[in-house]
């Protein structure tokens, strides 16, 4: 899993969004003006580090925010 510091400003409205649904690249890349390649390597990373998966193809899912305080 990631921690809140090793998160960029991308990965940051990148989960904003995850949190709010599932979510597709282009969708991500359209609302925040990154590109899809750009989207597709974060969404990557997140998902190798257990924080999001791929529930279907290219439609992607958080598991868990890495900004959200563990008890």
């Amino acid at each position: 899993m990631l921690d809140e510091e090793d998160l960029g400003p991308a990965d940051e409205k990148l989960l904003d969004m995850l949190n709010e649904g599932r979510v597709t690249a282009p969708f991500v890349a359209e609302e925040t003006g990154y590109s899809l390649q750009y989207v597709r390597d974060r969404l990557g990373r997140l998902v190798e580090h257990g924080n999001a998966v791929k529930v279907y193809e290219g439609l992607y899912e958080l598991v868990d925010d890495p900004r959200e305080e563990v008890e």
